[in-house]
Protein backbone atom coordinates (compact mmCIF):
# COMPACT_ATOMS: atom_id res chain seq x y z
CA UNK A 1 0.00 0.00 0.00
CA UNK A 2 1.29 3.44 -0.97
CA UNK A 3 0.76 6.43 1.34
CA UNK A 4 1.62 10.10 0.95
CA UNK A 5 2.69 12.45 3.75
CA UNK A 6 2.44 15.98 2.31
CA UNK A 7 3.77 19.23 3.71
CA UNK A 8 5.88 22.29 3.07
CA UNK A 9 8.65 21.12 5.44
CA UNK A 10 10.22 24.57 5.75
CA UNK A 11 12.20 23.14 7.47
CA UNK A 12 11.47 19.53 8.35
CA UNK A 13 11.22 19.30 12.15
CA UNK A 14 11.66 16.51 14.67
CA UNK A 15 7.85 16.42 14.83
CA UNK A 16 7.64 15.76 11.09
CA UNK A 17 10.43 13.24 11.33
CA UNK A 18 8.82 11.34 14.20
CA UNK A 19 5.47 11.14 12.39
CA UNK A 20 7.10 10.06 9.13
CA UNK A 21 9.09 7.33 10.88
CA UNK A 22 5.96 5.97 12.55
CA UNK A 23 3.97 6.21 9.31
CA UNK A 24 6.70 4.35 7.39
CA UNK A 25 6.15 1.34 9.66
CA UNK A 26 2.47 1.19 8.64
CA UNK A 27 2.77 1.20 4.84
CA UNK A 28 4.71 -0.64 2.17
CA UNK A 29 5.81 2.65 0.61
CA UNK A 30 5.61 6.21 1.86
CA UNK A 31 6.11 9.29 -0.28
CA UNK A 32 7.02 12.46 1.56
CA UNK A 33 5.50 15.06 -0.76
CA UNK A 34 7.18 18.45 -0.43
CA UNK A 35 4.89 21.26 -1.56
CA UNK A 36 6.31 23.94 -3.79
CA UNK A 37 4.63 26.34 -1.39
CA UNK A 38 3.34 28.88 -3.88
CA UNK A 39 1.01 30.25 -1.19
CA UNK A 40 3.81 30.67 1.35
CA UNK A 41 7.08 32.57 1.40
CA UNK A 42 9.55 29.88 2.35
CA UNK A 43 12.94 30.25 4.02
CA UNK A 44 14.37 27.36 1.99
CA UNK A 45 13.98 26.66 -1.69
CA UNK A 46 12.10 23.59 -2.83
CA UNK A 47 15.33 21.72 -3.73
CA UNK A 48 16.81 22.60 -0.32
CA UNK A 49 13.72 21.37 1.54
CA UNK A 50 13.72 18.14 -0.47
CA UNK A 51 17.43 17.57 0.14
CA UNK A 52 17.05 18.09 3.90
CA UNK A 53 14.12 15.65 4.01
CA UNK A 54 16.09 13.07 2.01
CA UNK A 55 19.11 13.38 4.28
CA UNK A 56 17.08 13.21 7.51
CA UNK A 57 15.07 10.19 6.28
CA UNK A 58 17.87 8.41 4.39
CA UNK A 59 17.80 5.38 6.68
CA UNK A 60 14.17 4.56 5.80
CA UNK A 61 14.26 2.27 2.74
CA UNK A 62 10.53 2.50 2.01
CA UNK A 63 10.42 6.32 2.09
CA UNK A 64 11.00 8.52 -0.94
CA UNK A 65 10.85 12.30 -1.20
CA UNK A 66 9.13 14.00 -4.14
CA UNK A 67 7.91 17.49 -4.85
CA UNK A 68 4.53 18.65 -6.06
CA UNK A 69 2.81 21.86 -7.02
CA UNK A 70 -0.85 22.47 -7.57
CA UNK A 71 -3.49 20.27 -6.02
CA UNK A 72 -2.38 17.46 -3.74
CA UNK A 73 -5.19 15.45 -5.33
CA UNK A 74 -3.48 15.52 -8.71
CA UNK A 75 -0.20 14.31 -7.23
CA UNK A 76 -1.86 11.51 -5.28
CA UNK A 77 -3.86 10.33 -8.28
CA UNK A 78 -0.80 10.51 -10.57
CA UNK A 79 1.29 8.24 -8.31
CA UNK A 80 -1.58 5.90 -7.46
CA UNK A 81 -1.53 6.36 -3.68
CA UNK A 82 -4.35 4.95 -1.58
CA UNK A 83 -3.76 6.93 1.62
CA UNK A 84 -2.88 10.47 2.62
CA UNK A 85 -1.45 10.93 6.11
CA UNK A 86 -1.79 14.24 7.90
CA UNK A 87 -0.20 15.30 11.16
CA UNK A 88 -2.49 16.93 13.71
CA UNK A 89 -1.01 18.73 16.71
CA UNK A 90 -4.13 20.12 18.33
CA UNK A 91 -7.68 21.36 17.98
CA UNK A 92 -6.84 24.13 15.52
CA UNK A 93 -5.03 21.69 13.21
CA UNK A 94 -7.84 19.16 13.61
CA UNK A 95 -10.57 21.59 12.58
CA UNK A 96 -8.67 22.61 9.46
CA UNK A 97 -7.68 19.03 8.60
CA UNK A 98 -11.23 17.66 8.96
CA UNK A 99 -12.47 20.28 6.50
CA UNK A 100 -9.62 19.48 4.12
CA UNK A 101 -10.28 15.73 4.42
CA UNK A 102 -13.93 16.30 3.54
CA UNK A 103 -12.99 18.24 0.43
CA UNK A 104 -10.41 15.63 -0.53
CA UNK A 105 -12.97 12.83 -0.09
CA UNK A 106 -15.16 14.57 -2.66
CA UNK A 107 -12.21 15.08 -5.03
CA UNK A 108 -10.73 11.58 -4.61
CA UNK A 109 -13.23 9.18 -3.04
CA UNK A 110 -10.88 6.19 -3.35
CA UNK A 111 -8.18 7.77 -1.16
CA UNK A 112 -8.38 7.61 2.63
CA UNK A 113 -7.08 10.37 4.89
CA UNK A 114 -5.48 9.26 8.15
CA UNK A 115 -4.69 11.65 10.98
CA UNK A 116 -1.71 11.02 13.24
CA UNK A 117 -0.67 12.95 16.31
CA UNK A 118 2.99 13.53 17.15
CA UNK A 119 4.66 12.26 20.29
CA UNK A 120 4.03 14.43 23.32
CA UNK A 121 7.40 16.19 23.16
CA UNK A 122 6.61 17.40 19.62
CA UNK A 123 2.97 18.49 20.09
CA UNK A 124 3.90 22.18 19.98
CA UNK A 125 6.73 22.10 17.42
CA UNK A 126 6.06 23.85 14.12
CA UNK A 127 8.29 24.93 11.26
CA UNK A 128 6.96 28.46 11.69
CA UNK A 129 8.08 28.60 15.32
CA UNK A 130 11.45 27.05 14.47
CA UNK A 131 12.08 29.67 11.75
CA UNK A 132 10.96 32.50 14.02
CA UNK A 133 13.18 31.49 16.94
CA UNK A 134 16.18 30.99 14.65
CA UNK A 135 15.61 34.26 12.79
CA UNK A 136 15.14 36.34 15.92
CA UNK A 137 18.59 35.47 17.17
CA UNK A 138 18.57 32.03 18.75
CA UNK A 139 19.35 29.49 16.02
CA UNK A 140 21.15 27.23 18.51
CA UNK A 141 18.02 27.07 20.67
CA UNK A 142 16.10 25.22 17.94
CA UNK A 143 18.54 22.31 17.93
CA UNK A 144 16.17 20.30 20.09
CA UNK A 145 13.42 20.68 17.49
CA UNK A 146 15.32 19.76 14.31
CA UNK A 147 17.80 17.15 13.12
CA UNK A 148 21.49 18.28 13.24
CA UNK A 149 21.54 18.41 9.41
CA UNK A 150 18.63 20.84 9.48
CA UNK A 151 20.17 22.87 12.30
CA UNK A 152 23.34 23.37 10.26
CA UNK A 153 21.33 24.57 7.26
CA UNK A 154 19.11 26.78 9.39
CA UNK A 155 22.07 28.38 11.15
CA UNK A 156 23.80 29.02 7.81
CA UNK A 157 20.64 30.54 6.30
CA UNK A 158 20.14 32.87 9.24
CA UNK A 159 23.80 33.95 9.00
CA UNK A 160 23.42 34.56 5.24
CA UNK A 161 20.39 36.75 5.82
CA UNK A 162 22.18 38.70 8.57
CA UNK A 163 24.91 39.62 6.08
CA UNK A 164 22.42 40.71 3.41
Amino acid sequence: MLAVFPGTFDPITRGHEELIRRTARLFDQLVVAVAAGHHKRTMFTLPERMEMAREVLADLPNVTVHSFSGLMRDFIVDIGAQVMVRGVRGVTDFDYEVQLAGMNRKLMPDVETIFMTPAEQYQYVSSTHVREIATLGAPGEVGQFVHPIVLDRLTARVAERAVD
